[in-house]
């Protein structure tokens, strides 16, 4: 049971960094990310809700007082962010690719954690 918690804690960690470091990324560095969107094919007005969802997808995953149900939504964004993210990266062949496969693994090991536990978050 501790180590299926200190795996939770630590995918989950990982997790929320990179997500965070994208939401940052996308407020504070907005001219390089527009670059990155326009290149991709994504319109660059999803930037800012973007940021957003992220950072409040975090918040729903680390506060315990979020229903279960809203949890799981916020996995679920992370989990088609990282896969339409790795799907454009791919398409367009710039090896940014990495990451979205690394959030993608740290999503499905937090959100599988998270429940082998034996207790919710």
């Amino acid at each position: 049971m501790k180590t299926n918690r200190i795996i939770f804690l630590v995918s989950t960690v990982l997790m929320s960094l990179l997500f965070l470091f994208s939401a940052g990324m996308y407020l504070f560095n907005y001219e390089m990310i527009q670059g990155a969107f326009t290149s991709l094919g994504f319109p660059t007005w999803l930037i800012y809700p973007l940021a957003v969802v992220k950072i409040l997808g975090v918040a729903a995953i680390w506060i315990p007082a979020v229903p279960a149900w809203i949890r799981e939504w916020a996995y679920a964004g992370f989990f088609y962010d990282a896969l339409l993210a790795m799907g454009a990266h791919l398409s367009v062949g710039d090896g940014e690719h990495w990451t979205a496969i690394i959030a993608l693994i740290l999503t499905f090991v937090s959100r599988h954690y998270l429940y082998r536990q034996g207790t919710e978050v």
